[in-house]
């Protein structure tokens, strides 16, 4: 397996993990919490919610989690990409 097909997966990984929050985040606006397509999005998701929401003050009934979630998502990704890349091209 390439090095360079790692990065690439991480990078897919990611991406999949961004659609999630961003869908979740949408249908958490009208979609009744007990709903199966919702009640698995929220396995998925919540994980990955708790410790930014432990963190961050609350807003007034605004939850920023989700798009911290994402940028921190996209940080990693980029990250271990270009590292996993530079040890490739070495």
């Amino acid at each position: 397996m390439s090095l360079v097909f790692v990065a690439q997966m991480i990078n897919l990984i990611a991406n999949v993990l961004t659609i999630l929050v961003i869908a979740w985040a949408i249908l958490s606006w009208f979609m009744s919490p007990y709903h199966p397509l919702r009640e698995a999005l929220d396995r998925v998701v919540e994980p990955m919610l708790a410790p930014i929401r432990r963190v961050l003050p609350a807003m007034g009934g605004v939850d920023l989690s989700p798009m911290i979630l994402i940028i921190a998502i996209e940080i990693v990704a980029s990250i271990l990409s270009r590292l996993i890349l530079s040890m490739a091209i070495h």
